[in-house]
C-alpha cells in the first residue's frame, strides 16, 4: 500500500521533450525465450547497431541485474515473477528518459510479461520471442545451467522442471536456429524503422 505522505512530483521535462530531442520513440524490446535461445547476444548485436545510428538506448539482462538491483532475489516462483515487476517498473523509467531499452529476460510466464506489459503505454512495450527448441537450447548450453537442473543442483529451471509459456501475440518473432544473427537484427530494425520508433 502506498504512503498517503508519498506524493507524485511533476517534472518540467517530460517524456515526450526528451523523445524530441533524441528524435526517436521511445520504447521497450522485450526480448523472452529460454536460456540459451540467443535473447542477450542478439539484444547486444541490436544494440551496436542501433548505436551506430545513435540511437539512445540501454540493454537490460537478466544475469546482469541479477548481480545488483535483483541479488536479494532467489528463484523461486513468487521471486522471479517480483524479478520481473521491477525489470518492468526500471524498463519504464528508461522509456520515461526518451531511450529504446532492450531488456533480456527469459520472463517465462505469460501473466508476467502481461504486467511488465501494462506499466507502459500503447506501442510503448514491443515483444519479442527468440523461438529456440529446448533440443538446441539444451545443446549450446552456454553457461551449463541445462546439465546442473538435469542433475538435480538446480531447481525451478525453465524448460526442465519449470514451464515456459511461449508468447501468443508478440510483436516479433524471431527463429535464430532458422535465420543468421544479421538477419534477426535487421528484422527487429525494420520494425522499428516501419513503426517510427527509429528513423533511417
Amino acid at each position: 500500500m502506498m504512503d498517503k505522505n508519498i506524493v507524485w512530483h511533476n517534472q518540467s521535462i517530460t517524456k515526450e521533450k526528451r523523445a524530441q530531442s533524441f528524435k526517436q520513440k521511445p520504447c521497450v524490446l522485450w526480448f523472452t525465450g529460454l536460456s540459451g535461445s540467443g535473447k542477450s547476444t542478439i539484444a547486444n548485436v541490436l544494440e551496436a547497431e542501433l548505436f551506430q545510428r545513435n540511437i539512445k538506448t540501454y540493454l537490460l539482462d537478466g544475469d546482469n541485474v541479477r548481480h545488483a538491483l535483483n541479488k536479494d532475489l532467489g528463484f523461486s516462483e513468487d521471486e522471479r515473477i517480483e524479478n520481473i515487476r521491477r525489470i518492468g517498473e526500471v524498463s519504464k523509467l528508461f522509456v520515461d528518459a526518451g531511450l529504446i531499452v532492450l531488456s533480456a529476460f527469459i520472463s517465462p510466464f505469460e501473466s508476467d510479461r502481461q504486467i511488465a506489459g501494462s506499466l507502459l503505454e500503447d506501442g510503448e512495450f514491443i515483444e519479442i520471442f527468440v523461438d529456440t527448441p529446448l533440443e538446441i537450447c539444451e545443446q549450446r548450453d552456454p553457461k551449463g545451467l541445462y546439465k546442473k537442473a538435469r542433475n538435480k543442483e538446480i531447481a525451478n529451471f525453465t524448460g526442465v522442471d519449470s514451464p515456459y509459456e511461449p508468447p501468443r501475440h508478440a510483436q516479433i518473432h524471431l527463429k535464430p536456429a532458422e535465420t543468421t544473427l544479421r538477419e534477426s537484427v535487421q528484422l527487429i530494425i525494420d520494425y522499428l524503422l516501419q513503426n517510427g520508433y527509429i528513423n533511417d
